[in-house]
């Protein structure tokens, strides 16, 4: 938006008479060349500048090289950070400041956010930033908020860097437009995963369905927190409702396979698997639980063969090379796991590796006291998956350590009754 003194676009304000730019109200340092090339970029409105127009608009008709120009462009685009995709550069018509429609980011965002992957997560993050400043600001902190909760859902964030987060940009929303029934949702995993307030998940999910009886997210949800909640006849009621509601969602493959596998029902896990496989083949969470569904069978080479296209997927989720590594020693290769172990500690210096995989790696190779230790951390960072503590059948071999009760315990503190 362009005015007689100013123009905005994104997160920038370009006061036309000082040139000077500012971002988010702080001033951007650019040398005053770089501030005229800028100036031409923005009066033009979205059109291409070539060679002699930038001349005559940003050197007052002073002759310059096209390497000159080019550096000063390099210039701006290092003041917009990550904004600097915006200024596009065509051989023959030269260079163009566009910034993207905020109706185009929300696609974009949601396309990057349905990959379900890490790297596309947080660029879905940036993208319904960047459209929230373009003017779609309650849709993109929607977009957002989902995208925070994902990340810390699947472990790919820590609950400390993921939650808060989901929590500011949810209330913010509720605050701009009201609860919807996709939202009532988003809280009530929220309350579930992070939270492990079945109860007011649960009453969520229920006023979501009672304003939309045919929202399959809410039904799919519900079906995971009724297994987390060892209500194992309510988690599979809550799948059939799902399919008949959306049989073809990503989510509904996760939560047939994992409710299945949880109920200690490996074969039909196994079956679920298979079809998911074939409508969802590049879900890493999904292929994750298939995996660990075959090693439950004692299939050990083939579960391997999925972890290690799931880690092929997604190569920056550390947990999921954990579970590879425990399956390896498992299967007797020791050396393999003891490898991928080094090379978790390695990344835990500088990343999130979550303590409750890490855990079943460290009771894989025989560690039992570390096990405990890594639990332990899991629950000091309020690990996602400790939800399902009482259930997973991945944390078996330790239930009859004493310790395990009273960290379990700590969990649940208003049910101390421990699932057998």
């Amino acid at each position: 938006m362009t005015t007689d003194h100013k123009a905005v676009f994104g997160p920038f304000t370009l006061n036309l008479a000082s040139d000077c730019l500012f971002r988010d109200g702080a001033e951007v340092p650019l040398r005053p060349q770089a501030l005229r090339v800028l100036r031409a970029l923005v009066v033009q409105g979205g059109l291409y500048l070539d060679h002699p127009q930038m001349i005559r608009q940003a050197w007052d008709g002073t002759q310059v090289s096209k390497h000159t120009i080019t550096v000063t462009i390099s210039e701006v685009k290092r003041a917009l950070g990550q904004y600097s995709s915006w200024i596009t550069c065509h051989p023959k018509l030269g260079y163009c400041l566009e910034v993207p429609d905020s109706e185009e980011m929300l696609r974009f965002g949601w396309h990057h956010m349905n990959r379900r992957t890490r790297e596309g997560l947080e660029k879905a993050v940036r993208i319904f930033e960047q459209a929230a400043l373009a003017g779609a600001q309650g849709r993109a902190l929607e977009g957002a908020s989902r995208a925070y909760l994902m990340l810390g859902t699947f472990g790919m964030w820590s609950p400390e860097a993921s939650y808060p987060k989901f929590l500011t940009a949810h209330e913010r929303v509720v605050e701009l437009r009201g609860y919807n029934p996709e939202m009532r949702v988003d809280r009530g995993l929220g309350y579930c995963v992070f939270e492990r307030r079945f109860d007011a998940a649960e009453e969520q999910m229920l006023l979501a369905l009672a304003e939309q009886p045919k929202l399959g997210s809410a039904y799919t949800h519900l079906s995971v927190l009724y297994l987390a909640w060892r209500r194992p006849e309510k988690a599979l009621e809550m799948l059939q409702a799902a399919r008949a509601a959306d049989a073809l969602q990503a989510e509904l493959a996760l939560a047939e396979i994992m409710v299945r596998f949880c109920g200690r029902d490996y074969v039909g896990a196994q079956q679920y698997g298979s079809k998911m496989l074939e409508l969802h083949p590049h879900f890493p969470a999904a292929i994750i639980f298939y995996a660990a569904t075959l090693e439950a069978l004692g299939r050990f080479e083939e579960a391997l063969e999925q972890y290690h296209m799931v880690c092929m997927l997604a190569p920056d989720m550390p947990w999921y090379r954990a579970l590879e590594a425990a399956c390896f020693a498992k299967a007797g290769q020791t050396n393999r796991a003891r490898t991928i172990l080094m090379y978790l500690e390695k990344v835990r210096e500088t990343d999130y590796v979550d303590g409750f995989h890490m855990s079943l790696l460290m009771h894989a190779l025989g560690r039992t006291d570390d096990a405990f230790a890594e639990l332990e951390r899991a629950y000091r960072e309020g690990c996602t998956t400790l939800s399902l503590m009482d259930v997973d059948p991945k944390v078996d071999a330790l239930r009859g350590d004493p310790r395990f009760t009273i960290l379990r315990n700590k969990l649940f503190p208003h049910d101390s009754a421990v699932a057998s």
